[in-house]
């Protein structure tokens, strides 16, 4: 499939390309490199979804992650929502996988936009948390000691009782047909 989706986005790319700048085809083509991308990104979450797709985990700071992709949030939710970044003001040290970082932070954002139709804020936080052991007693893969905290909050319409039963079940989404994916 990947394999398709890439063919499919080289010759949308090309066709682009080639077309003058006044050309009315040229949003329709965009169009097509666009939906090649969503089906690129599908692609990836279902990967990792099964656990075929390999981590490329690394030991950093999440902040500049966050910091660089602030801006593109913006202009995927729209001038009518502002965005606000808050960083902790040491550094966020965890062992992660960047391109899952940004896909869970543009997923969030789009939620939070179609939450917030008529404007609001999203605001992205993180920050530096010591927990009590009572919290680390059911969770053995925890280590004791400090815990990175990343909060994603916006002041949209928020989620029924039922929806936040099923938020983490894979596949489950609120959206019409063909408009989200629930990953």
């Amino acid at each position: 499939f990947n394999n398709l989706v890439t063919a499919i986005n080289g010759y949308a790319r090309m066709l682009l390309d080639s077309l003058p700048p006044k050309d009315t085809r040229r949003a329709d083509a965009q169009e097509i490199l666009d939906a090649g991308d969503r089906a690129a990104s599908l692609t990836k979450q279902l990967l990792a979804f099964s656990r075929k797709q390999i981590l490329k985990l690394e030991v950093r700071d999440i902040n500049p992650i966050i910091e660089d992709i602030g801006k593109m949030l913006e202009r995927l939710v729209g001038e009518h929502i502002a965005v606000k970044i808050s960083l902790a003001s040491s550094k966020c040290i965890a062992k992660i996988d960047k391109g899952q970082i940004n896909q869970i932070l543009v997923n969030l954002a789009v939620n939070a936009r179609d939450a917030m139709p008529k404007g609001g804020t999203l605001t992205i936080s993180t920050g530096v948390a010591v927990m009590p052991d009572a919290f680390l007693k059911d969770k053995p893969t925890l280590k004791p000691g400090p815990l990175i905290v990343l909060s994603v909050s916006d002041t949209g319409c928020g989620m029924t009782e039922d929806i936040k039963t099923r938020l983490f079940e894979p596949f489950f989404t609120t959206k019409e047909q063909g408009k989200g994916t629930g990953l």
